[in-house]
């Protein structure tokens, strides 16, 4: 089945003014991505999620054109891995690395269509027919007392636990998860996200403030490269260090297990490398027995990609019983590229998403929401 056309369409929507929200990053008026659409010469289309901007996005995707456009979907990965030994100067991170992760994900939902199976069979096999939501929510806002409403959103949906946004300091940690706690109740679990904001010693000051709140886990407190940072505040920390969704391919994810840097890794879909690096990353973490929870900031078409991998990840190291449910974010953040660009919109029911046992992704996109939010 050979590539005969590759597309890239950004999307966009603009956060009403009163309305923004973020992170220690900054609060931000807009969310976009990047949609890859690959068309095959026997008519399939197939349908990606490459998560940055089509500005930085779509000259990369240019340069991918001119090496697969006319080639076989199954050589995807020899024909990458050829390219990356080319362009050895530029590394393996970036730009490049984000838009074959969603030409890799249009690759493969083709694929599916075209054999009739979807995509997680396509990876390791289904390991399981729906995976346990998490809600990313608590975002920074223009109104601290936003927190309150945003956990009470979160706590009617139902989900096995929420995770906030941190990092503006200890005390404002501190601060935010007491009220997320008192939200929340007990049966929920909490973690953390610090966007990098801080040094060891900052997150070392917080995380002892946090701990009576039972943290389920401290996301991204240190800049992504920080690997020294990472491994000296994990022997101090007295709760699990996440972090990789700032990661790119295996080589990352291996620097920050060889360090020890890390109790659960987060690769995502959308920027890592796509599906088929995604599950490098899980093989590589199963050696090393770190949890692998895939982060899921995209649109609706990246967000069933990383159900699809949630799904097919093997159980590791228990057979039947798994005392932690296989985890994937859902960012409740106020997204229509999330709800309206899909015909049907991922749904949480009793806290869990079904997978789509439908060909490829089993997704459909309403071309109507698609080309109200494309960036002319």
């Amino acid at each position: 089945m050979k590539i005969q056309s590759i597309e890239a369409v950004g999307i966009a929507y603009e956060v009403p003014p009163e309305r923004i929200y973020g992170s220690t990053v900054g609060l931000h008026a807009r969310r976009q991505f990047t949609l890859i659409r690959v068309r095959t010469d026997d008519g399939i289309e197939g349908i990606g999620d490459a998560r940055g901007p089509v500005s930085i996005v779509g000259p990369h995707l240019e340069l991918l054109k001119t090496k697969f456009i006319g080639t076989d979907i199954d050589d995807r990965e020899v024909i990458f891995a050829r390219l990356l030994n080319q362009l050895y100067h530029f590394g393996r991170q970036g730009a490049l690395i984000v838009a074959y992760s969603g030409l890799n994900i249009a690759m493969l939902d083709a694929l599916g269509k075209a054999r009739g199976v979807p995509v997680s069979r396509l990876m390791s096999g289904s390991a399981r027919r729906e995976v346990t939501a998490y809600a990313t929510g608590g975002h920074f806002t223009q109104r601290e007392s936003d927190l309150v409403g945003q956990m009470e959103g979160i706590k009617a949906l139902g989900v096995a636990g929420a995770k906030i946004k941190t990092g503006r300091g200890p005390e404002s940690d501190e601060i935010r998860v007491k009220t997320a706690r008192s939200i929340l109740g007990d049966d929920m679990f909490l973690a953390v996200d610090a966007n990098a904001n801080y040094t060891a010693d900052i997150a070392v000051d917080s995380m002892r403030r946090m701990a009576p709140y039972r943290i389920a886990w401290f996301e991204e407190p240190l800049r992504p490269h920080d690997y020294r940072g990472y491994s000296h505040l994990r022997t101090r920390a007295m709760m699990p260090i996440a972090t990789g969704e700032a990661h790119h391919m295996v080589f990352d994810f291996r620097r920050l297990l060889d360090g020890e840097c890390l109790d659960i890794a987060q690769p995502a879909v959308c920027a890592c490398g796509g599906l088929d690096e995604a599950r490098r990353i899980t093989d590589l973490c199963r050696l090393f027995g770190v949890r692998v929870v895939p982060a899921a900031w995209s649109s609706g078409v990246g967000l069933m990609a990383a159900i699809h991998f949630a799904a097919s990840i093997p159980p590791y190291p228990h057979a039947e019983s798994e005392p932690a449910p296989q985890l994937v974010e859902y960012d409740v953040g106020e997204n229509p590229l999330r709800d309206e660009i899909l015909q049907e919109p991922v749904k949480i029911v009793g806290g869990k998403i079904t997978v789509s046992d439908k060909p490829g992704l089993g997704i459909a996109l309403n071309e109507d929401a698609v080309r109200f939010y494309t960036i002319r």
